[in-house]
């Protein structure tokens, strides 16, 4: 059930570090996080403002990695579904053991792609480019907790 939502136009990567740094006083050990949008629409960019609230350094894109781990005040699992065909993937690649992992916050961009993957969500963000401005962004967060 969604609980609340709020909308962000065209916001430039300063707005987005500070929603960034706004959300990551809320988000809780255990916390899944679906980000969702095309390329270069600030996914990544936002895990890692969160992450450097956390004291984590060294965030970067698990698109080719499919996962990243990252330790710091708070355990972080980033997940990237952009290469994932299946549902049988996420079991083969240890997705499952690592999202019922309640010591750690999970990142999962491209969730849309398997779509009945995920169980059970938290937030889900959606980045989408603005139309006025091609260097700025609309951000939408849903939290369901």
């Amino acid at each position: 059930m969604k609980i609340f939502d709020k909308t962000f136009n065209c916001i430039g990567k300063s707005e987005l570090k500070k929603i960034a740094k706004e959300l990551s006083v809320k988000i809780k050990e255990g916390d899944i996080i679906e980000l969702i949008g095309e390329l270069g629409t600030g996914k990544t960019y936002f895990v890692k403002c969160i992450c450097e609230y956390y004291k984590i350094k060294n965030v970067s894109s698990p698109s080719f990695n499919i996962f990243n781990q990252y330790n710091g005040k708070l355990n972080v699992f980033h997940f990237d579904f952009y290469r994932i065909k299946s549902k049988n993937e996420l079991f083969n690649i240890g997705f499952y053991e690592n999202l019922s992992d309640n010591d750690a916050v999970k990142f999962i961009e491209w969730p849309n792609l398997i779509p009945d993957a995920i169980p059970i969500v938290n937030y889900r963000i959606y980045f989408d480019y603005c139309k006025e401005h091609k260097l700025k962004r609309n951000i939408i967060i849903v939290c369901f907790k």
